[in-house]
């Protein structure tokens, strides 16, 4: 085990020191190779969505245990919490009136779980909250989504509320995450629960977006032609991008921490 750490130490201690645009290119490189991998083991692309799902879930089991058995709620993001209610009760409404499936279940499941965990923040363990720290003020990412939702929204033929308000909520679940991101940045150290719970997300986000990704390429394109025309089917894929770009920083230095044998992540500056 000890050669197996050292070789991994090796490595990040590289890529470390490596100059930003290097990083960069690193991180493209590892999304496109992972990409490959998936298109060979997965058949049925449809699958990375479900898998996305259960990671979701997954991560939020371990939000909850952390929040009945752990009696705190220290590390946690309640602006985070709270955009990602808004989102989903956006994109609900938007399921019941434009299309009614299996996510609009889902969805439904993860906003009621995402609404006690605000109840739990803020009336149960307002004690263990830090204020101070979730300082991310969150019109900062509301009113530019809602404007470019405005903007850029689908090309259907439902009402245009309707497909400004999927647009909005599209935009808004790919910066949701940026206050708990900011919370981490600023205690500087992430408790095991609240790291298994962002890295769940970045899990999560990364296998939606390859399931975005792969049926694109599956279809030739046709699919970004059936979700209309302009520039709509464009920003949903940047919109699955940028998610994950969003947390990969984080998910490096937590498989770092977990290869290093360390049960606290601590996070260098500029994480974020």
């Amino acid at each position: 085990m000890r050669p197996q750490r050292t070789s991994i130490h090796a490595v990040t201690s590289w890529v470390r020191r490596q100059p930003p645009k290097v990083k960069a290119f690193l991180a493209v490189v590892s999304g496109m190779a992972a990409l490959v991998l998936l298109r060979f083991i997965v058949h049925d692309h449809d699958n990375l969505f479900v898998a996305a799902e259960a990671v979701h879930s997954l991560g939020i089991s371990v939000l909850i245990y952390k929040l009945t058995k752990e009696k705190t709620c220290a590390g946690l993001s309640l602006k985070s919490q709270e955009l990602t209610a808004i989102f989903l009760a956006v994109r609900l409404y938007c399921s019941f009136v434009m299309e009614y499936d299996i996510h609009t279940i889902l969805d439904f499941a993860t906003f009621i779980t995402t609404l006690w965990v605000i109840y739990m923040i803020r009336f149960k363990l307002k004690a263990s909250y830090m204020e101070e720290k979730d300082n991310f003020a969150i019109y900062y990412v509301v009113v530019p989504c809602a404007v470019l939702a405005v903007l850029i929204h689908p090309s259907t033929s439902h009402h245009l509320l309707n497909r400004i308000s999927w647009a909005f909520c599209v935009y808004l679940e790919a910066v949701s995450v940026l206050p708990q991101l900011r919370v981490m940045q600023n205690t500087k150290i992430v408790e095991p629960f609240t790291a298994h719970y962002v890295f769940a997300l970045g899990v999560a986000r990364f296998l939606s977006c390859a399931h975005w990704v792969l049926q694109v390429l599956d279809s030739r394109g046709h699919l970004l032609v059936a979700l209309g025309y302009g520039l709509w089917p464009s920003m949903v894929l940047i919109s699955e991008i940028v998610q994950t770009f969003i947390l990969a920083d984080f998910c490096y230095y937590y498989v770092k921490s977990v290869f290093g044998g360390q049960l606290v992540l601590r996070l260098p500056s500029g994480v974020v």
